[in-house]
């Protein structure tokens, strides 16, 4: 008899485990930020306070960019619609405060991965949406054309609160260059600053000064360094602690990244879906129930494809076509000699 209560036990305790392992599975697919944002209808992306290609915003205040498609994404998969999205510019120095507090859900804001960021208990990166390396920008008639040719007592215009900033300290303390800082709060303060003549060079990531020399004065008389000194992988952050949210995130841009690697595009999106190539087939939503994994519909990857694009239109579109970058080096999928490499959505 004892045998037999002891058997029975047994079972009572694997049922118990298998329940709290459900209960458990079914709880972790629940997301506070998305239910809280489905509620409010919008997404709440933090962008740049304006960069051209990357989060910028037009006179009528409609924002474009990479970035700034990253939370169309979001948007198209979780509300249905890519155009329901709160934008809010912030800078630097206050981007992570406005993530960690609540104010947005989303920083899609041209910031760098990096260990003590990823280490932060109240940041998550879900992604690379753009592989870029810092450099420097100098006058023409400065007849610099290498880093090589700084000299003592250069002044450096920066941002404050960025890599940047301390990339160009390590760089000049590395060469045994003595330099002025000029830092501002402000992207348009530092270019404001360097146009004006207040520096010698101008230092941020190459993306960003091929983006910041369209609002120069004369552009033309700048020109971009060819040394690259860092390396920074540029990405969406989340906040820590909705690890739905967070995939949910991380997966709109893969969709983005992938589409372009298997040829699909905002136009051809619905005549994909008679695809004989199941990849394709559970990107455009005809196969598999993908989306239940993220309390999603079916369909949230389609509109991601139909609404924003894939990443390749996504580039040229915001990049390529305005002649900010027109190669996109790096920012090839893998297949084509880039670094875009995602893992299958399967």
């Amino acid at each position: 008899m004892f045998k037999y209560v002891k058997q029975l036990t047994s079972l009572v305790a694997m049922v118990a485990v298998l329940f709290t392992f459900t209960t458990e599975t079914m709880a972790a697919k629940k997301s506070k930020t998305l239910k809280n944002t489905q509620k409010k209808g919008f997404v709440r992306c933090g962008v740049s306070q304006g960069l051209p290609g990357f989060s910028n915003a037009d006179a009528a205040g409609n924002w474009t960019g990479v970035d700034v498609d990253v939370c169309r994404a979001v948007a198209a998969a979780v509300l249905g619609d890519a155009n329901k999205v709160k934008f809010t510019p912030l800078s630097a120095k206050e981007r992570f405060t406005a993530l960690t507090s609540g104010e947005i859900d989303i920083l899609s804001r041209n910031t760098t991965w990096t260990l003590s960021r990823d280490a932060d208990i109240g940041l998550t990166f879900v992604g690379v949406n753009f592989y870029d390396g810092q450099g420097f920008m100098v006058r023409k008639d400065s007849g610099i054309t290498s880093t090589s040719q700084f000299k003592n007592g250069i002044s450096a215009c920066t941002n404050i609160g960025t890599t940047t900033e301390l990339n160009m300290r390590d760089f000049f303390n590395s060469k045994g260059i003595s330099y002025e800082p000029v830092a501002f709060e402000k992207a348009d303060e530092v270019v404001a600053a360097y146009d004006s003549g207040r520096c010698d060079t101008y230092t941020t990531d190459k993306s960003g000064l091929a983006a910041q020399r369209t609002k120069m004065t004369n552009p033309d008389d700048h020109v971009v360094l060819p040394e690259t000194i860092s390396k920074e992988p540029l990405g969406p952050v989340v906040r820590q602690g909705d690890a739905v949210w967070e995939d949910i995130v991380r997966w709109s841009l893969n969709v983005m990244i992938e589409a372009e690697e298997y040829g699909i595009n905002s136009a051809n999106a619905d005549m994909m879906k008679t695809s004989e190539n199941p990849q394709i087939k559970r990107l455009v939503g005809s196969e598999g129930e993908l989306g239940a994994a993220f309390g999603l519909d079916n369909d949230w990857s389609l509109r991601i494809i139909k609404q924003v694009g894939n990443y390749g239109e996504s580039y040229k579109r915001n990049i390529a076509d305005t002649g900010i970058l027109p190669d996109r080096g790096p920012n090839q999928i893998w297949t084509k000699g880039g670094l875009l490499y995602v893992p299958p959505a399967r």
